[in-house]
């Protein structure tokens, strides 16, 4: 249903994250999954939010604030399903709501519900132009059943070619007028011939009340087969947010301090590849947990409280990392494993030295699937090392690119 454009988990966190583009302007917030569960479930429930601080409830009832993880991913462990109304509430700074947002679980599939996604200008009837037919599986008070999966059997009447959908099955139902949803919601395609008329759908399925919706693809100039019709002329503009800003719509809160120079533990020539802006680059140590260390002299003293990373094989490994402003400790963990860069918040020493050192082994094991770094040299030199050093990659310390940061403010 990727294809189909259906806005999923992904869609909304990334809505949660991205308006604003850089600082965020207006906080969402976003429950990820369902709420339909059996009576002896107890299961965490993560919310995707920009708020400060997230409270969950359940049927009215608190189960207090979420623990936030990562800046937009609060957590609610173990929490004892019940069923009704599950509600997640963001506050500001000041403690002030800014955002909410709610599940209600959903009864039995009682009927199919159908819509249409098309142009705001219409469905033309040029042999080329599409309609989304979208297709739910509702409880008797209007709520989406996010368990059913059944199969709709559709009809089409009228001037249109069925395209179909796509579902998890035997050719992935491509073309077939038998669709299953998924998680409740379906879409389908339909294509306009190049005669204008009215066009019914019908929907049925085992056990469910039936649905029928129609519309009608409107008549265009065609000449020897062609149209001058573009669709994408009759899209208006969205001037909701004013116009374009002569200045930049956000304003930076840290500043880089650039390095001017670095001592490493071990390949020290090497130590500038850590900084030189270049990711197919990179330093590292000689696998002992003695050299696994790296010294950075900043152009000038400053607060950093933000380091960037990028570390080699970054969505493999978690370093245990130790970092100092010249003798004190300002962090001490270990990294997440990510898909690129990673940001650890620091305690802000005024320093013209930082060092980066390793604290123990490394801990491996893929946290995101089949995904393929872009800075694939340098990732597949890990396997290499391993395979030729064998233990001595638990002491390695491999820095890709790695940037200080400190805010305007300080």
């Amino acid at each position: 249903t990727d294809a189909m454009r259906i806005p999923k988990d992904a869609f909304y966190a990334h809505q949660v994250m991205w308006d604003g583009w850089v600082d965020i302007e207006q906080p969402h917030i976003h429950i990820i999954g369902h709420w339909n569960y059996k009576e002896d479930v107890i299961k965490p429930v993560y919310v995707v939010s920009g708020a400060d601080k997230v409270e969950l409830f359940l049927n009215g009832k608190s189960l207090g604030e979420g623990e936030r993880e990562y800046h937009f991913l609060y957590t609610f462990k173990d929490v004892q399903f019940e069923t009704g109304k599950l509600e997640a509430i963001g506050y500001d700074e000041t403690g002030k709501e800014c955002c909410r947002t709610e599940l209600q679980t959903a009864g039995k599939p009682e009927e199919i519900r159908l819509t249409f996604v098309q142009s705001p200008d219409g469905w033309k009837a040029d042999g080329a132009d599409m309609v989304l037919l979208q297709v739910e599986v509702m409880d008797k008070h209007g709520r989406r059943c996010p368990l059913a999966n059944d199969l709709i059997h559709f009809e089409v009447e009228g001037p249109a070619e069925w395209c179909g959908g796509i579902a998890q099955g035997k050719d992935n139902y491509i073309l077939s007028k038998d669709l299953p949803v998924e998680c409740g919601i379906n879409r389908a395609l339909l294509r306009s011939l190049t005669t204008a008329g009215k066009v019914r759908i019908t929907a049925k399925a085992d056990g469910l009340k039936p649905a029928e919706i129609s519309l009608s693809s409107l008549p265009i100039e065609m000449k020897d087969g062609l149209s001058k019709y573009i669709p994408g002329n009759e899209l208006e503009g969205w001037l909701t947010r004013g116009e374009t800003p002569l200045t930049p719509s956000y304003k930076d809160t840290k500043v880089d301090i650039a390095v001017l120079s670095a001592v490493a533990g071990a390949n020290n020539e090497d130590a500038v590849h850590s900084f030189d802006d270049n990711e197919l680059s990179e330093w590292k140590n000689d696998g002992k947990v003695n050299t696994a260390w790296i010294t950075y002299h900043l152009e000038r003293a400053a607060r950093v409280d933000e380091v960037c990373l990028k570390l080699t094989g970054w969505r493999m490994r978690s370093y245990p990392l130790e970092i100092y402003a010249g003798d004190e400790l300002i962090w001490s963990g270990e990294t997440a494993k990510s898909l690129g860069y990673v940001h650890l918040k620091v305690k802000p020493v005024l320093t013209d030295e930082i060092t980066v050192r390793l604290k123990g082994a490394s801990k491996e094991g893929d946290a995101f699937g089949q995904i393929v770094e872009v800075a694939a040299p340098v990732a597949n030199e890990l396997d290499l090392f391993k395979a030729k050093n064998g233990d001595k990659a638990n002491h390695e310390l491999r820095i890709v690119e790695i940037e200080f940061k400190e805010n305007l403010w300080q």
